[in-house]
């Protein structure tokens, strides 16, 4: 009976064994509930048995008539035999229509709604002090004062020319959350009020164009333009443009150093508008002239479920022209929210690593593509190894252009 017994007990072990070793219920059940596929992918998904050799992946389309007006609401459900269901998910399909790739680095100036502390010290020549705000800190936006709304540094001007108080109330953005202090104001030698930090409503910088649709509206950057590299604030723009930038040379990426593209661009030379800035990328349109866009390099984008472990290339222009580069992706992880480090991947093409290092600063935005599909950009380089880096899923920079 005891032989029985622990027959039995083998035989349920190896059968719960096989099971868990062919169904990745992990990483279905920390799928988000909604994100971007294609035909080919559920197909692929299926074929490739991607989620486990007992799970079927079957897409539902359900036709929906309101006010003589009809769409039509896709999900997947994730079945366990083919009839079990695990789990269901909204998704949207992607469009079948190929996009310009990116991979060029372009210069930007956008105007922020607020005004952006870049030094929270002032120098006292006369006396010899450094005067550091006790409340206000690197990177802090401000919002509004005496609760009047802040697009510009005029409207500070404005503000505390008509003060008739050394103290003031101050909202501001700090790390995305948003603080009211009262400050105290100090006197310049003119007598007159002061915030005692420098401030500035305007930023320059340098990315990657991601992809750009046949309507030139484009995607860049992968991740926002922050307030401060520590200071994580996403700053709101009021408006920005493009520019063609001519790369000059390159600091190559050393551990704890994570390098940079030196680029130029000459401001009077407008090639397009930033009209938005999020977590994932920059986003706004293109003129359309050859500038910026090569019309002979197309493919399609790839949702989530087009991305796996192995071998992919990243699109850059760090050599003077566009070039395909290895890489192989380490990890794609399987996030329940959207995130900007959805791909971990290494460098493996000796050519980048020799000229770069790996991944530096500038080229944030380049293309990840696998299977023919850019199914990503670069966001993060490893400050200890410059050859590892991460990605943005191209699902999140999609959901922001309204394809």
């Amino acid at each position: 009976m005891r032989i029985k017994t622990k027959l039995f007990i083998i035989i349920c072990i190896i059968i719960i064994g096989v099971f868990f070793n062919n169904v990745k219920l992990f990483q279905i059940l920390y799928l988000p509930e909604e994100f971007y596929v294609n035909y080919d992918e559920i197909k692929s998904v299926n074929d490739k048995k991607i989620f486990g050799n007992f799970i079927d992946t079957n897409l539902e389309e359900i036709s929906i008539n309101t006010d003589n007006q009809s769409s039509t609401e896709n999900s997947i459900i994730f079945k366990l035999f083919g009839f079990i269901p695990i789990k269901k998910v909204s998704v949207k399909i992607l469009p079948s229509e190929e996009v310009y790739i990116g991979g060029n680095p372009i210069g930007i100036n956008v105007n922020v709604d607020g005004a952006v502390v870049v030094s929270d010290s002032l120098i006292d020549v006369e006396n010899s002090l450094i005067i550091k705000n006790d409340i206000l800190k690197n990177g802090d936006i401000i919002l509004t004062i005496n609760n009047q709304k802040i697009n510009s540094l005029d409207d500070i001007d404005y503000i505390l020319e008509n003060t008739k108080n050394d103290k003031i109330n101050i909202e501001f953005l700090r790390n995305n959350k948003t603080y009211n202090q009262e400050i105290t104001l100090i006197k310049d030698k003119n007598n007159k009020y002061k915030l005692g930090v420098w401030v500035k409503d305007d930023f320059s910088g340098i990315g990657t164009l991601t992809f750009i649709k046949k309507d030139f509206s484009y995607a860049a950057f992968g991740h926002p333009i922050s307030s401060d590299s520590k200071n994580k604030n996403i700053m709101n723009i009021r408006n920005g443009e493009v520019y063609n930038c001519s790369l000059v040379g390159i600091n190559k990426g050393q551990k704890n150093d994570p390098g940079e593209l030196k680029c130029v661009f000459v401001k009077k030379d407008i090639n397009g508008t930033v009209s938005l800035n999020t977590k994932y990328g920059i986003f706004g349109k293109l003129n359309e002239n050859e500038n910026l866009v090569d019309k002979n390099l197309k493919l399609q984008l790839g949702g989530r479920l087009s991305v796996k472990p192995g071998k992919a290339k990243i699109i850059s222009s760090v050599s003077g022209i566009r070039e395909e580069y290895d890489i192989e992706i380490i990890k794609a992880n399987y996030q329940s929210v959207s995130d900007d480090k959805s791909i971990f991947f290494r460098v493996k093409d000796e050519r980048l690593i020799n000229l770069t290092g790996g991944i530096v600063q500038g080229m944030s935005g380049s293309p990840i593509i696998q299977n023919d599909k850019i199914i990503g950009a670069v966001t993060h380089v490893f400050l200890s190894d410059p050859t590892k880096g991460y990605g943005v899923y191209t699902d999140w920079m999609i959901e922001q252009m309204n394809f």
